[in-house]
């Protein structure tokens, strides 16, 4: 079945195949990328208002997954796996992901997850872990992250980002918001993170 986000999968698996990593390029050879389609039905969030900043902060090589992204938002089936009790509602204002591929996106895959995540400025996303592993590619530079007793680093667009399974992260994002690709794998692909830390965001 033709759909009109074949073209959103297209230049998905054409960014990543571009990412100059073992890592990536592993994962993208394991990707059979033959999925069939999944009819769902548009849903819109606020965090989408940051995406033309993202798609001007991103790479040369992110810009036509981006723009793309950009003229398809409204069609989209935007979820978030918290709610305003979980982190309050500036973070739920700001925060949003995109599952292109998987067990609820727009294209069905039992094995693997992969899609965008979207975080405003000032926003923090605090220490989580789940089984799955993830591989991220922040597509905007200027956001911290740490994983596991380490303390918070910048990562510049492009940059690879690897959790393994069980392992705390976090994010927390500065005057630009944070557009990452994401790739899960090897757990339960719609498993709600267990949280380990506070969202207390702030300009700090």
């Amino acid at each position: 079945m033709t759909t009109k986000f074949d073209e959103l999968l297209e230049q998905f698996h054409a960014y990543l195949a571009s990412v100059d990593d073992a890592l990536v390029r592993e994962a993208v050879a394991r990707i059979g990328w033959d999925m069939p389609a999944r009819d769902l039905e548009p849903y819109a969030l606020g965090c989408l208002r940051h995406l033309e900043r993202s798609a001007d902060l991103a790479p040369i090589a992110a810009k036509p997954l981006l723009q793309l992204l950009a003229r398809q938002r409204n069609d989209l089936h935007w979820g978030q796996t918290y709610g305003e009790s979980d982190f309050g509602k500036d973070f739920i204002d700001n925060y949003g992901w995109l599952e292109i591929f998987g067990t609820r996106g727009h294209f069905a895959n039992d094995e693997v997850a992969a899609g965008l995540l979207i975080l405003g400025p000032w926003i923090v996303y605090p220490d989580h872990h789940h089984v799955a592993e993830e591989i991220y590619i922040p597509l905007t530079g200027g956001t911290e992250w740490r994983m596991g007793e380490g303390g918070f680093r910048a990562r510049e667009a492009g940059e690879v980002v690897h959790h393994a399974s069980n392992v705390n992260h976090a994010m927390r994002t500065g005057k630009e918001p944070l557009l990452a690709l994401y790739i899960w794998r090897g757990g339960p692909l719609a498993q709600k993170s267990t949280v380990t830390g506070t969202a207390t965001q702030g300009q700090s």
